[in-house]
């Protein structure tokens, strides 16, 4: 990395990263264009990006400490199968061909927009069919589809990550009737999950530069912090058309990508 242009940029572009994983998801693609930019090949860019973003995604899940309170038990099931698929999406990385996973992002990323943006919607139907039916309503868990699911997101966050939270906020809201703030929250926490188990994966498999590595945990860990203070006093529905926004400029830039 040369020049005092390159070492701000990738700061700056740790910070932005870092608050927009933590309101929204997505950071991955303010980050990873910039280490693409500063010469790094694709791969190495992918593996920097995991490593650095780590110390981003904890500084987020800590931010939002207060909507964890009360869902311990979920998030520690959940975060099993988000380290077998993080550990599973890593691997991928180094073994497969980009191609194989370009050409379905997009379209992931373009369902979980669809679930999160009709959230208010399927919610109030999932309401009214238990009142007709009298079926008791969905476990605070979600049951095993969304344990699957979120195993299968994570699968995707270990390889690349890019609206990965996008993804697991629109699971939960499909599985579970609950607070957008909530499973905003524990987003963050599997994401922190997810990156953590990969970055691990990394330092011993993978190919990585410390300088930009060491840039983005930086400035993450402040942008987490920034994010989870603005994404905390966002309304639910301006929360939920944030994330649409994002999401959109996501699959834009990946399609073109």
């Amino acid at each position: 990395m040369e020049g005092l242009g390159e070492i701000f940029a990738v700061l700056a572009a740790g910070v932005g990263a870092g608050a927009v994983n933590a309101a929204v998801g997505s950071g991955t693609l303010i980050s990873f264009p910039v280490l693409l930019a500063t010469g790094l090949p694709p791969v190495t860019a992918t593996v920097s990006n995991a490593l650095g973003l780590v110390p981003g995604s904890i500084s987020a899940a800590i931010g939002y400490r207060r909507e964890l309170a009360g869902q311990r038990r979920r998030i520690l099931k959940w975060s099993v199968g988000a380290v077998l698929g993080g550990l599973t999406g890593a691997t991928l990385l180094l073994v497969l061909p980009a191609a194989a996973f370009e050409t379905i992002v997009p379209v992931l990323v373009g369902l979980a927009l669809a679930l999160v943006a009709l959230q208010p919607l399927t919610g109030r139907w999932l309401r009214a069919r238990r009142a007709r039916t009298g079926r008791t309503p969905v476990r605070a868990d979600g049951g095993p589809p969304l344990l699957v699911g979120l195993a299968l997101a994570s699968v995707y966050g270990g390889y690349f990550s890019a609206a990965q939270g996008i993804v697991y906020v629109s699971l939960m809201g499909l599985r579970l009737d609950d607070d957008l703030q909530r499973l905003n929250a524990v987003k963050n926490v599997l994401v922190a999950v997810v990156n953590t188990v990969a970055a691990l994966f990394f330092l011993v498999a993978g190919d990585f530069d410390w300088t930009a590595v060491g840039l983005l945990a930086a400035g993450s860990a402040v942008g987490g912090q920034l994010g989870a203070a603005a994404g905390r006093r966002l309304p639910a529905a301006a929360l939920r058309a944030l994330i649409v926004i994002v999401g959109t400029v996501a699959i834009v830039q990946l399609s073109t990508h």
